[in-house]
C-alpha cells in the first residue's frame, strides 16, 4: 500500500498500482526477483511490450485503463476513438485549460503530473532514493564537474504513474542544452521496486541535461526509463529560446520519473511538500502548479 498526500484535501490517498501484484511478485518473491533480473530488466522485454503498445492490435487495451483508474477524459486534447494505439492514448496531450501554468517569474512550478519528493541541502554522495537508500549525483549523470556545482543544493524527484499525463514541462523561461543519454535496465519506479534495488536511478536508461534558466539559475533535468518504457522523446529543440511551461519531451508507456536538481540558494519549497518528503511521504502535484519559490538575494 503506498499513501500519497495530497495538497488539496490535506489528507493521504491510496495509490492506484497498475499492476501491482505483478510488481510485487517481480520484486518481493525469490522466483519474480530471478526472473526481473534475467528478462523484465533487459531492453528487449520493454522494446517487445512497446512495439505491442504501438501497434493497432492495442487499441482494445485504451477503454478498460481509462475505466480501471477513472481517468477524466474530457480534458484530453483527442476523443477515446481517435487514437491509434495503445501509447497514442497513453502519451495524450491536453487541453491547454487542464494544466494553467504561474507565469510568476518567482514561483517555480512542477514540471509534470506525479508524486514529488523533495531533497533539500543535497550531499552529491548520499541522495535518498527511498528509505535509505542512496546513490550519489556523479553516478546518476556521469560527469563530477557538472555535479559539484549542486552540491547544497535542491533535488525534485517527480514519479509519473501509469495513470498520469506523460508529458513533462520547463519550468521557467531560458535555454537547454543538448540531451546526453546513458544506457541502463529498465526496472520499475514503483516505490515497491525503489525500495528493493539500491541505486535503481543509476541503473536504469536515463537522459539529462542542464538547462540554463532565466531565473533559478542552470538546472539540471534528468529523465529516467523504467520497465516497459523503451523510449524518452525529447521533443524540445536544443540551444533555442524556451518560454516556461512549454513542453520537454514525454514517456512512452509506464510509470517514470523526472529528476531537477538546482544549485544552492536557488529556490525554496513548499513548507507542506517539504515537511511530507521528511516524513517518508510523497506529495501529489499537477504541471504548472506553484511548488515554490525563487530565493531573491538582497
Amino acid at each position: 500500500m503506498i499513501k500519497v498526500y495530497d495538497r488539496k484535501t490535506k489528507d493521504y490517498e491510496i495509490e492506484s498500482i497498475a499492476g501491482k501484484k505483478y510488481i510485487e511478485w517481480s520484486y518481493n518473491s525469490p522466483i519474480g526477483k530471478g526472473f526481473t533480473e534475467l528478462f523484465v530488466k533487459k531492453k528487449l522485454f520493454s522494446k517487445f511490450y512497446g512495439s505491442f503498445c504501438d501497434s493497432p492490435m492495442s487499441k482494445k487495451k485504451i477503454a478498460p485503463f481509462i475505466n480501471d483508474f477513472n481517468i477524466d477524459m474530457s480534458i484530453s486534447k483527442n476523443k477515446i476513438n481517435d487514437f491509434k494505439n495503445f501509447n497514442d492514448f497513453f502519451t495524450r496531450k491536453l487541453k491547454p485549460s487542464a494544466r494553467p501554468v504561474d507565469m510568476d517569474k518567482n514561483i517555480l512550478v512542477s514540471p509534470g503530473d506525479g508524486r514529488l519528493t523533495v531533497i533539500d541541502n543535497i550531499d552529491l554522495n548520499k541522495i535518498v532514493q527511498i528509505k535509505g537508500l542512496t546513490y550519489s549525483l556523479k553516478e546518476l549523470i556521469n560527469d563530477y564537474d557538472v555535479a559539484k556545482n549542486y552540491e547544497g543544493g535542491t533535488c525534485l524527484i517527480l514519479r509519473l504513474c501509469p495513470l498520469d499525463y506523460h508529458r513533462f514541462h520547463f519550468v521557467d523561461n531560458g535555454i537547454c542544452e543538448e540531451t546526453k543519454k546513458i544506457k541502463g535496465n529498465y526496472y520499475s519506479v514503483n516505490p515497491i521496486a525503489l525500495n528493493s534495488i539500491p541505486k535503481l536511478f543509476c541503473q536504469n536508461k536515463r537522459e539529462w541535461c542542464i538547462f540554463k534558466s532565466e531565473n533559478f539559475d542552470d538546472i539540471i533535468h534528468v529523465e529516467v526509463g523504467a520497465t516497459c518504457v523503451g523510449t524518452i522523446i525529447q521533443t524540445y529543440n536544443p540551444n533555442t529560446p524556451i518560454k516556461k511551461g512549454d513542453e520537454k519531451g514525454y514517456f512512452k508507456f509506464g510509470g517514470s520519473t523526472t529528476i531537477l536538481f538546482f544549485k544552492k540558494g536557488t529556490i525554496k519549497i513548499d513548507e507542506d511538500i517539504i515537511n511530507q518528503s521528511s516524513l517518508g511521504y510523497e506529495t501529489k502535484v499537477l504541471m504548472g502548479e506553484s511548488i515554490g519559490k525563487k530565493i531573491i538575494s538582497k
